[in-house]
């Protein structure tokens, strides 16, 4: 049986789950058909105590014993704080939401300390822009369905007038060496290569399972708000003579900015260890049900943090690949590379005490670390340097911020009315979505005043040429 099907008779993800499929053969082969071994699953499901003795399912019945009497025992000490552990909040005039969703996190009883960024929107679990420290726990919600999301720029050597004089060239080689939307992938004989795809898959048998999947969308970009884009980079002026904060001449530069992430892989993994999490915490109240933690002690939780970081190195890779195949096409050398994760959980220091660190749409901005933060399809984005702000756990928004859901934009807007605004600022959208119009998401220099305590902008990224998935493809961001 596959693990889907367990999973709605009521067994829970994890070890339970593949000790009952293992059990279901060994019924097979003892005589009971398929309809007999369903009601016999669900029905130790619902009783395991009743059925400890059972003379194929017993072992099944005992673990989910186990596991209900630890999630017992479990609910005393973990509910929720009456009192939410501290957070901070940048930016005015945020969805109530999004705070409320934060407020929530901060209930939880493994929940250290918290902060809110200026992008801030309403998410699953943790609001995007949430940033979250807890204690020797991994929320997998609060990490994100697209596992690993990251930001990818390179500067090439190419002039920037190319963006005007030969546009087909660069739209031709973006239309041929990546794809884009759910599903998007590569044929078996023209798949990427990368040192990621030699890695152990195998450190959980979900990944293990994964691994040609991931392979056949390796340098690929999914849905939604993911991107690949042309634009030009202008670095700031640096104090005094004028010098670039940025190991760059004090000009203008042709520069490709790609978001996406760990794709099918990733979002499989996380919703596998949500499950699971959830399966091991029914006394969470239903507003923090989908913040339910592995702990790191356990093999759940170190399954989990494994796959996390596998997907992690993938993200990379996919990004990697895109920029690479991109620069071989137009015969360019990179004249710088940047790059970040923001929807991961790090092991950092903060308060003199070791804790997780969720940022699930935000990005990291310790003393000195470099980050990119887009706005949208037609409005600038910012290289920035971080300055290792205490109070925001070394943290800073990812990007504009959505003002709006999908729905409401899809109901809102047309592209007649968002055409004459892209080409106002000279920029050519070769596909997208309509939810993806520059006016559902918030103003970017507002949300970059209000956080100039967690960044400093070290040069400006404005989108020329951009291509996201076409229009009518389900967001998965």
């Amino acid at each position: 049986m596959k693990a889907r099907q367990l999973e709605k008779l009521g067994l829970p993800p994890g070890r339970a789950l593949k000790l009952a499929k293992w059990l279901a053969v060994e019924a097979r082969r003892q005589g009971m058909d398929h309809v007999q071994i369903k009601m016999r699953l669900a029905a130790i499901a619902a009783d395991p105590e009743a059925h400890r003795d059972d003379p194929v399912f017993g072992d099944l019945a005992r673990q989910l014993a186990q596991l209900k009497q630890q999630a017992a025992n479990a609910a005393g000490a973990a509910a929720p704080r009456s009192e939410p552990a501290p957070w901070k909040q940048w930016g005015r005039d945020l969805d109530p939401a999004s705070v409320q969703q934060m407020e929530n996190a901060c209930r939880l009883p493994v929940s250290v300390r918290g902060a809110l960024m200026p992008d801030a929107h309403v998410g699953y679990g943790l609001p995007i822009g949430g940033v979250l420290a807890t204690d020797h726990a991994v929320i997998p919600y609060a990490v994100g369905v697209d596992i690993a999301c990251r930001m990818k720029l390179t500067v090439l050597d190419l002039p920037p007038d190319l963006l005007t004089r030969q546009p087909d060239r660069l739209i031709r080689a973006l239309e041929e060496e990546t794809r884009f939307g759910m599903g998007a992938q590569f044929d078996p004989h023209h798949r990427r290569q990368h040192p990621v795809m030699d890695e152990d898959w195998s450190v959980t048998s979900l990944t293990q399972h994964l691994k040609d999947k991931a392979w056949a969308q390796l340098g690929t970009s999914g849905s939604g708000n993911h991107f690949v884009e042309y634009g030009l980079l202008t670095p700031a002026p640096g104090k005094g003579e004028g010098t670039p904060l940025l190991p760059l001449e004090n000009r203008p530069y042709l520069a490709l900015l790609s978001h996406s992430g760990s794709r099918g892989a990733g979002a499989q993994v996380a919703g596998h260890y949500s499950r699971l999490a959830s399966a091991l915490h029914p006394e969470l109240p239903r507003e923090l049900q989908h913040l339910a933690w592995l702990d790191l002690a356990t093999p759940e939780g170190q399954e989990y943090w494994q796959a996390m970081q596998l997907m992690g190195r993938y993200a990379a890779a996919n990004h990697a690949c895109i920029h690479r195949a991109l620069a071989r096409r137009l015969g360019a050398q990179v004249l710088l590379d940047l790059e970040n994760h923001h929807n991961f959980a790090w092991e950092e220091e903060h308060d003199g005490r070791r804790v997780i660190v969720h940022r699930k749409g935000a990005t990291p901005a310790g003393v000195g670390v470099l980050g990119i933060i887009p706005g949208s399809m037609a409005s600038p984005g910012y290289i920035v340097r971080g300055r290792g702000n205490a109070a925001a756990l070394n943290s800073a928004a990812h990007g504009a911020g959505r003002v709006m859901s999908r729905t409401q934009a899809r109901n809102t807007y047309r592209w007649a009315t968002v055409r004459p605004v892209l080409e106002e600022r000279g920029v050519k959208l070769l596909s997208a979505g309509i939810d993806e119009a520059p006016m559902v998401y918030k103003n970017i220099d507002e949300v970059m005043a209000a956080q100039q305590d967690l960044v400093e902008p070290l040069a400006r990224f404005d989108p020329r040429i951009v291509k996201m998935a076409p229009e009518g493809e389900k967001a998965e961001d």
